[in-house]
């Protein structure tokens, strides 16, 4: 048999031994068996130690055989296997096997071999119980040419000389013709083909070898991802927009000449290539990121402006009510009587102004929606509500996601449909990306940056305080008091809303925190009860630092027109201090509110403690941020460390990369235990590399043949690397 390809039937090639491998790790087909990769590898000449491993862990090593005996059993008929091997250190160890027969005339004195086994403790000494071993000396000594012994996942049954000797029955059968990077692209790049790359690694004779080999398999991902997002890129250019540029003279220039402020160059210089894009016949297709508070609402804002210029609506998409209501009541008083259209005293070129939501009553939804259908509303802010059926726009030309990460591509497309041509589309996002996360995922959008913040704003000071120092924690809620003293605000955040008469049920948590995701954070930490809104609301009202302060709560539970009457309240300076769970991370505007004090803070995660931080400090007085943990693990203290000593959201994105590692970058969950990339690393620098090389490729791929007609093994690739939901995760925005 020969001509083997990736989805032969392992069965047709290994016969019964392959039904172990689909039982216990599911690999079915040929492709399955050679991406199960090696989890590390030993040298048969060097390794092989007993003190790298504890009573009851699984022990891998290489040892020499030292002696060997069989006896009969006491209490059972057969005879049994005794031996003593030792390791490169002269440490001893006791093997036992039940059954001598077969490993009698194998493990004789003086002979070399691998072993995997449970390592017990016996008479003061060591023992392993029937291990699995594999010959490097001897009749095996063919199986690992230069002695680098590949070590896999377990499979009952199966032992790592097994499965060697499978991957080279495979690999000296598997077809090369389909390989998925063509042969100039390989050239270029100099990279060895997929069956080369696969011998590499499963059949090495050195760590160089190996090494090729995954440069190879890491490129692979890399090409995969980026061919997915070219053809998206491709698709978005293909269609056919309005150009929507703005009168001169019109709302956009009455806007501008009432700015009480300049714009920072960096809200200019984005404006720009906004502008450029919507001038344009094709669909702006753009990410905007910004450091918080660098104010990405007033470009959008100009943006909507400019549609709204050109005869068309916006439509502003926001992932919850709150940050919903705060951009309309925030777009309002930027726009003044430019956002009151129809009204008396509405000026020249004013536009209407409307939000919707999923709590309006039935007659202010149907008001809403009929001036949306006929036009006086210019820009539209709502949530989930703006994409229903019964909602229809005159002309929908300008299409604002914020927060684009809470939002599938179905509700994203949902909403581009209303429009009788393809929309412009602009996302927004207050979490910096690391610009290989940026290239990885938003590879097939324009992105524009806002690092710098608005001139006359403060900085924030941050500062990590131990609960176990009751001293320091009573000293926190004095600073609050002492900021409201001068006439501010302050907000506590938690990080469960807790319960009305116990604050202690766990279901009552409203945001997952996300402290386990920072894998390299060991040992784990006692699970701790976690603060709640209801007993910190209590609790602050009792303190006697803040005695006679006005203390509110906010959180998701809450009715909408409660958490509305609340927000209201604590904007008009009702309210001194403010108990949430983080339904006030992104969006809220409250430019009075300078101090902040997170509880739990360990919980939370590097840009989510970054993004709350973000709601003090928004006026000319500064901020000031309290981390307050419970936690003593030293690395849980040094990140709260890393975050109070800068500002700098796109530093400490890079931080949250390479703490996290990857997570699910093609996938909605962003847990490091779980990564969509094998082997890619966004944070090493020789990936970053390959990914940008793998950009450039699948560019030049996709523009020469969009389909992949010419490709098919690529396109097959990419097929069976993205899942649907994957395929979907990288055309949000």
């Amino acid at each position: 048999m020969s001509g083997v390809q990736r989805s032969t039937r392992l069965v047709r090639v290994l016969g019964d031994a392959a039904k172990k491998l689909e039982k216990a790790r599911g690999l079915g087909t040929v492709g399955d068996l050679l991406e199960f990769l090696p989890r590390r590898y030993i040298d048969a000449n060097t390794s092989g130690r007993l003190s790298e491993f504890t009573v009851g862990e699984t022990a891998v090593l290489v040892a020499t055989v030292v002696s060997a005996q069989t006896r009969s059993m006491r209490n059972r008929r057969g005879r049994m296997l005794e031996a003593v091997i030792q390791d490169a250190d002269g440490t001893t160890a006791r093997l036992v096997f039940f059954r001598a027969y077969g490993h009698d005339s194998r493990l004789l004195p003086g002979v070399r071999a691998l072993f995997r086994g449970k390592l017990d403790a016996y008479r003061g000494g060591w023992q392993l119980s029937h291990p699995d071993y594999t010959l490097v000396d001897g009749e095996d000594d063919t199986v690992y040419e230069g002695g680098l012994v590949p070590l896999y996942l377990n499979i009952p049954g199966v032992t790592d000389m097994q499965l060697t000797q499978s991957m080279r029955l495979v690999l000296d059968q598997l077809d090369d013709a389909d390989d998925p990077v063509p042969p100039d692209v390989r050239d270029r790049r100099d990279l060895v083909d997929q069956p080369t790359a696969y011998r590499l690694l499963h059949l090495p004779r050195s760590m160089a070898e190996v090494g090729r080999g995954k440069r190879r398999l890491r490129y692979d991902e890399a090409l995969v991802v980026q061919t997915a997002l070219a053809q998206s890129r491709h698709r978005y250019d293909a269609e056919e927009a309005v150009p929507r540029r703005p009168l001169a003279g019109g709302l956009l220039a009455a806007f501008d000449e009432r700015l009480p402020f300049e714009l920072t160059p960096g809200q200019q210089r984005v404006s720009e290539e906004i502008a450029e894009d919507m001038a344009r016949s094709r669909p702006m297709h753009r990410l905007l990121q910004g450091e918080v508070g660098s104010g990405k609402t007033i470009v959008a804002l100009r943006a909507m402006l400019a549609a709204v210029d050109a005869g068309a609506q916006a439509a502003l998409l926001a992932p919850t009510e709150v940050l919903a209501q705060q951009h309309e009541r925030s777009i309002r008083a930027m726009l003044g009587d430019l956002a009151e259209a129809g009204m008396l005293g509405g000026a020249e070129h004013a536009t209407g102004v409307a939000l919707l939501t999923g709590s309006m009553s039935r007659g202010q939804r149907e008001r809403v929606l009929l001036d949306i259908a006929t036009g006086p509303v210019g820009i539209v802010i709502g949530t989930h509500a703006l994409i229903q059926d019964q909602v229809m726009f005159a002309d929908l030309g300008l299409v604002v996601v914020d927060e684009q990460h809470r939002f599938g591509v179905e509700q994203r497309d949902a909403l581009r449909s209303k429009a009788l041509r393809p929309p412009h589309v602009l996302v927004m996002t207050a979490t910096p990306i690391p610009r290989t996360v940026a290239m990885t995922v938003f590879g097939d959008m324009d992105t524009s940056s806002l690092t710098e913040l608005p001139r006359g704003r403060q900085p924030i000071a941050s500062h990590v305080v131990p609960a176990s120092r009751p001293a320091w924690l009573e000293r926190a809620w004095t600073r609050l008091a002492e900021e409201v003293g001068r006439g501010h605000q302050a907000y506590v955040v938690c990080p469960r809303i807790g319960d009305a008469d116990d604050g202690a049920r766990e279901s009552d948590v409203e945001v997952e925190t996300d402290a386990e995701e920072y894998a390299d954070e060991e040992p784990a930490e006692t699970p701790r009860e976690l603060h709640g809104v209801y007993e910190t609301l209590q609790r602050l009202r009792e303190e006697p630092a803040l005695r006679g302060l006005r203390v509110e709560m906010l959180h998701g539970r809450m009715t909408p027109e409660d958490k509305d009457a609340v927000m209201r309240a604590f904007g008009a300076g009702e309210v001194d201090v403010l108990v949430s769970t983080t339904v006030i991370e992104v969006g809220v505007d409250v430019p009075n509110a300078t101090a902040m004090v997170v509880l739990d803070a360990d919980r939370f995660g590097i840009s989510q403690l970054h993004q709350l931080r973000g709601r003090v400090g928004r006026g000319s007085a500064g901020g000031l941020c309290l981390l307050v943990t419970e936690s003593d693990n030293p690395d849980t203290v040094a990140r709260l460390e890393a975050v109070a000593g800068t500002t700098d959201g796109f530093a400490l994105a890079d931080l949250d990369l390479e703490l996290r590692r990857e997570g699910d970058v093609l996938g909605a969950s962003q847990s490091g235990r779980r990564s969509g990339l094998r082997l890619l690393r966004l944070t090493h620098a020789k990936d970053i590399e390959l990914i940008e090389q793998a950009r450039e490729d699948a560019g030049a791929l996709v523009t020469e043949d969009p389909d992949l007609l010419r490709h098919p093994a690529l396109a097959e690739l990419v097929r069976s690397r993205l899942d649907d939901e994957q395929a979907a995760f990288l055309e949000r925005g």
